[in-house]
């Protein structure tokens, strides 16, 4: 009976000895585990589609241009801004588009063209185009998602060709 107290005791010392000892190791967070970095072998990195948006010469100024991308599920707008913004394309550098999908839970985002910002009905977030789609105020978190844009100035052709930021409800923009 005493040896099994000795036994018990030095098991308990024994262990939170060893738990002590393994609390204190530093383990890299750097380990084989990690996701692979872009670029590095293994790592996947699926291409954008290219798609048309239209015409940058028919695009009237301070108005939405509806369109879809990467994929059909993802509804998208085109804006005209009437002047030189961030990221813009174009002949003045004015067209920007973005995801109409509000970061916080979805709903769907309107531009209003009096204050040349896109609003939230749901929960009345706001973010501001001429400024990468940053959040203004409201419920949400992250910019709109920018869709990436590429002009071509001998067919005055604007077409979509990459997101920059995660498209809400998905792990990845391209399915």
């Amino acid at each position: 009976m005493d040896s099994a107290k000795l036994n018990r005791r030095f098991f308990l010392k024994s262990g939170g000895t060893a738990a002590a000892v393994v609390g204190s190791v530093v383990i890299p967070i750097h380990s084989a585990s990690a996701a692979p970095a872009a670029g590095a072998a293994g790592a996947t990195t699926l291409p954008y589609p290219l798609k048309a948006v239209g015409k940058a010469g028919a695009m009237p100024a301070n108005q939405v241009v509806n369109f879809t991308y990467p994929d059909a599920s993802s509804p998208c707008v085109a804006i005209r801004m009437g002047s030189t913004v961030p990221g813009g394309v174009g002949p003045n550098k004015d067209i920007v588009a973005y995801s109409s999908l509000c970061t916080h839970m979805g709903c769907p985002v309107s531009y209003e063209g009096a204050t040349k910002t896109f609003k939230c009905g749901c929960h009345f977030s706001v973010f501001d185009p001429e400024n990468s789609g940053q959040m203004v105020c409201g419920q949400a978190t992250e910019n709109l998602p920018m869709v990436r844009l590429n002009y071509d100035a001998k067919t005055d052709t604007v077409t979509a060709v990459g997101v920059d930021g995660l498209i809400y409800g998905r792990q990845a923009n391209i399915l």
